[in-house]
């Protein structure tokens, strides 16, 4: 191919790295190739007409799991104490009012969200809705054992128990994590496309992805939302510093999500905006979009029941369910308004505002 015609043509020994995933049986848009070679190489390898650019395959690791500290624990790293019990926890579809449109005949049937994470335990009884499941990771199943990837689909589309915002949406589940939170760009750039390819409606990833430098992982995200595909991210737990983001919450088209407690009051380990991107040349953007529940929200259990969980990786699917139960309402009457643009518009001028929170605490407030 042309790949091979090209470092034989610069003597550069090289290796293309075959992907055993679905992509194999598609056309891709970009190789994986192992090459030894000088920054000389490099330049000329650049200026080829068919080589877009060369970008180091990136490690991407994510470890926001929400855990309980004991009282004598010292607090290190990215550990959080939790300031209230676990019995006041949100049954999130009821304090988001979802119920009322259940009874409009709204619950998210004909939608299609991908959840993009960690994976789901087979046969679970809470989710009779799955459209399919991928794994895009070196690991042999899709089976996710930490429990992370479950919750997430489960605040979205629970069917039992502990109900998530849109029941009947059907979910797609995405396994681009491993177990260990270990993922690399390429894991989702083929994630990216097949979620094209299905034509999903909304995308959600709680766990984040690589910084704003990933050249290719921010392309992809443009790629996804230019197709119609409604991208909800976590902002990520690094609060209560300010210019904390992750990404992609922080590109534009995209709706970053921030975590607020039961009582209104911006979870302290919500990451802060402004966003750092067009640092130090000029000034920061506003993000989060805006907030919701993600303090002790109740949802889906790794085997069955279900558990307490916080994090802004729990207010992202919250407002993923949100954004899928809405879209179920219109699906049928004007289904051309279900893109990125629409809805986040919609979220936004409906969003109330938290008193003492600021607009990089906020965004444009309270979902």
């Amino acid at each position: 191919n042309y790949l091979t015609r090209v470092f034989e043509r610069n003597h550069v020994s090289y290796e293309i790295i075959q992907r055993n995933n679905l992509l194999q049986h598609y056309p891709s848009d970009f190789d994986i190739v192992r090459f030894s070679g000088d920054e000389q190489i490099i330049n000329a390898l650049k200026k080829h007409p068919v080589i877009r650019a060369i970008n180091p395959h990136r490690q991407i690791l994510r470890y926001i799991q929400y855990s309980t500290i004991e009282e004598d624990e010292e607090i290190t790293g990215n550990k959080r104490k939790l300031h209230r019990s676990p019995s006041n926890h949100i049954r999130i579809a009821e304090s988001l009012q979802a119920p009322k449109l259940w009874k409009m005949g709204h619950r998210g049937a004909g939608i299609h969200v991908a959840v993009f994470d960690t994976g789901i335990q087979d046969g679970h009884p809470h989710f009779p809705n799955i459209a399919e499941v991928t794994n895009w990771t070196d690991e042999k199943n899709d089976h996710d054992t930490i429990g992370h990837g479950l919750f997430v689909a489960g605040v979205i589309g629970s069917n039992k128990e502990c109900l998530g915002i849109a029941p009947e949406a059907q979910l797609h589940i995405f396994k681009v994590f491993t177990n260990n939170h270990i993922s690399y760009t390429s894991w989702f750039l083929d994630a990216f496309n097949y979620a094209i390819i299905k034509k999903v409606h909304v995308l959600n990833l709680s766990i984040g992805g690589p910084d704003f430098m990933d050249q290719p992982f921010i392309d992809k995200v443009w790629d996804l939302t230019s197709n119609g595909i409604i991208l909800v991210s976590a902002i990520g737990n690094d609060g209560p510093l300010y210019g904390t983001l992750n990404n992609p919450a922080d590109q534009m088209d995209v709706i970053g999500v921030g975590s607020i407690t039961v009582d209104d009051a911006i979870s302290r380990f919500s990451s802060r905006g402004m966003t750092t991107w067009e640092l130090p040349a000029g000034y920061g953007r506003m993000k989060p979009d805006l907030v919701t529940y993600g303090s002790f929200v109740r949802g889906s259990n790794l085997v069955s029941g279900c558990k307490v969980l916080s994090g802004t990786s729990v207010a992202s699917p919250v407002v993923a369910g949100a954004v899928a139960l809405l879209a179920s309402s219109v699906l049928h009457r004007t289904p051309n308004i279900i893109n990125p643009a629409t809805l986040k518009q919609a979220l936004l001028a409906s969003a109330h505002r938290i008193r003492h929170a600021n607009m990089f605490e906020q965004g444009h407030g309270k979902l």
